[in-house]
């Protein structure tokens, strides 16, 4: 921090924010952009930071309220909910009058520097940009970006070639009139060219930035080094390939050239605004173009992610057939299973499986108190054994060439409590009551986002996380613009769209409970007055009957249960190891009838 504060003295600079994403303005982001972490040793996929001369705070949403209690030293920091007290109302509270706040242009959104920037200066302070950041500055061991090799992603998998996907794209730019579009976004580059990469721990992109022409043509930036001949032929004679280092530099071309330049100013970093700008573009403001037909999977990615539910259900079958037979042999007892030791664990079962790249994030394993943490990340030093009582929240998925997975169960550890039943099965009716809506096109997400929580708020309760984020295909198991929550956007939900649906509820130092299963956006063939769509569930593994209160079901809902788990039974069971075929004959019998 001192070492910080004297470089912001150096440069004249009063304070500094620092949020946690890349020049790409990504969720995760590889070693060298960890920068957050780095100052503040918060390792949450969402925060930013300011460091004035003598105070500093660090901001998170609901998910991180514990998680930065326990990673953020209070005395260096204050910590406190993006919501309930935002940044721009800290820094007007704290900074001195006048003060010179700087941030890193390549690191926010044009609209988030508008947004601050106005509040800022009606305080009378000042906002200002940096050529270089102060932090990498200091950062002397900051690790370099990846060179892991950029590969091609088979059009096996992809179902529409990337020279077909530039066409499509160069008829939207047309009829926008423009000449060209940015992208920016890492995913975004990956699917328009079938690329994949492992820049990005769990996430299979490399790190790119695109330029799209109204001609079909485009131009790769990205380092030479990560191109081998394969990727040359693959990327093909209508794809030039520029170092990384000249994006800037053609955008400014392209500004005095005159050029009309579509871009998404609500994913650009600021610089690749204000440099079109400088230099003379004229500047079409739209949706990024790759956004929603890479949010619709064509008809391969659907069935691609459909098989790859099936292997990823499968192996979270045998595991928790495992764990099961662990815990009734007093593993749990004993103190022989802890929170590390299952991730490893359940790897073990998945890394068996077809097309298995990676997993699709870090997985969540969170034991008794530590499940309460909602995005909590297991380390040496939280690492928890597991006891009996104690609810164990696993949230995982894995990446397959052909799909990608996220999904979470609860699972008792011996016997649970009647609390323990009563809000696991007020999440499962409110998990149950959105995969059964069916609802007209045109509808978002938002609209839906209290179908789901409406069972929790009858009983006073609720959670502080959306029910449902967009899934990619061997992609972002975050992916927008679609989405399930309180404050989401409008976009409309589309066929093809993949989401999850993940009510869940969290009793502070006791246990968590979340039931995630992936959904996929369907078209109702029925003939009715308005079109109509619905969710087909993708993930297929049994949820644990034992926490289930069957008296609080109703008879609809008790239907879903018996037929979600004949339908995990009859896809799973052929692809299972024998010893977990009878596991799972018993974890998917049909619920007894009410009492």
């Amino acid at each position: 921090m001192d070492h910080l504060r004297g470089e912001l003295a150096r440069r004249a600079l009063d304070g500094f924010i620092i949020p946690l994403t890349d020049e790409h303005m990504s969720e995760y982001v590889g070693d060298y952009a960890q920068r957050l972490a780095y100052m503040t040793g918060f390792t949450g996929s969402a925060g930013t930071a300011v460091v004035l001369r003598d105070k500093a705070a660090i901001f998170v949403d609901g998910r991180y309220t514990l998680q930065v209690e326990d990673q953020v030293d209070h005395t260096l920091f204050e910590r406190c909910h993006m919501e309930a007290y935002p940044l721009d109302s800290w820094i007007i509270d704290n900074a001195s009058a006048k003060a010179r706040i700087g941030y890193d242009p390549t690191l926010c959104t044009p609209d988030w520097v508008q947004k601050v920037g106005k509040t800022l200066r009606d305080a009378s302070l000042r906002f200002e940009t940096v050529d270089d950041n102060p932090v990498d500055t200091i950062w002397h061991d900051r690790p370099a970006p990846s060179l892991a090799p950029a590969i091609a992603h088979d059009d096996d998998f992809a179902g529409i070639s990337a020279a077909a996907k530039r066409d499509d794209i160069a008829s939207l730019l047309k009829n926008k009139k423009a000449d060209c579009a940015v992208l920016t976004m890492l995913d975004s580059v990956a699917w328009a060219f079938n690329i994949r990469g492992r820049d990005v721990p769990h996430t299979p992109v490399t790190h790119a930035f695109g330029l799209l022409n109204a001609d079909g043509t485009a131009i790769l930036f990205i380092d030479e080094r990560k191109i081998d001949t394969d990727l040359r032929t693959h990327l093909g004679n209508s794809v030039r390939i520029e170092p990384r280092e000249r994006f800037y530099e053609t955008l400014t071309q392209l500004g005095g050239a005159g050029k009309r330049v579509l871009v998404d100013p609500a994913v650009a970093n600021a610089k690749v605004v204000s440099t079109l700008e400088n230099s003379g573009a004229v500047i079409v403001e739209d949706r990024d173009p790759c956004s929603l037909p890479k949010a619709r999977k064509n008809a391969t990615e659907q069935t691609g992610t459909r098989n790859a539910h099936i292997r990823d259900g499968a192996a979270l079958t045998e595991f928790l057939a495992w764990l099961d037979t662990a815990i009734e042999d007093g593993a749990a007892v004993e103190g022989r299973l802890d929170e590390l030791g299952l991730v490893d664990r359940l790897w073990d079962f998945r890394q068996k499986r077809n097309h298995v790249a990676d997993s699709s994030f870090d997985t969540i394993s969170g034991s008794g108190p530590n499940g309460a943490v909602i995005h909590y990340r297991v380390t040496e030093e939280t690492n928890r054994k597991l006891q009996m009582g104690d609810l164990y929240l696993l949230d995982s998925g894995a990446q397959y060439l052909d799909g990608t997975t996220d999904v979470t169960r609860t699972i008792p550890v011996g016997q649970p409590t009647q609390a323990m039943q009563t809000h696991f099965t007020l999440v499962l009716k409110g998990h149950i009551q959105l995969a059964l809506t069916r609802f007209p096109m045109g509808t978002s997400g938002q609209a839906l986002d209290g179908i789901a929580r409406r069972p929790l708020w009858q009983a006073g309760l609720d959670y502080d996380h959306g029910t449902g984020h967009g899934v990619g295909s061997f992609l972002g198991v975050h992916e927008g613009p679609q989405r399930i929550a309180k404050f989401g956007t409008d976009i409309p939900l589309e066929e093809g769209m993949i989401l999850s649906n993940e009510p869940g509820y969290y009793k502070t130092g006791a246990y968590g409970i979340r039931i995630e299963n992936l959904i996929l956006v369907q078209r109702s063939e029925k003939e009715e007055e308005r079109p109509m769509l619905f969710f087909e569930t993708l993930t297929l593994v049994p949820i644990d009957r034992r926490l289930i209160r069957i008296d609080l079901l109703s008879d609809a809902e008790t239907d879903w249960v018996n037929q979600y788990h004949d339908r995990v039974r009859t896809l799973i069971t052929p692809h299972v190891e024998d010893s977990a075929r009878a596991w799972l004959e018993h974890a998917t019998a049909p619920l007894p009838a009410r009492t």
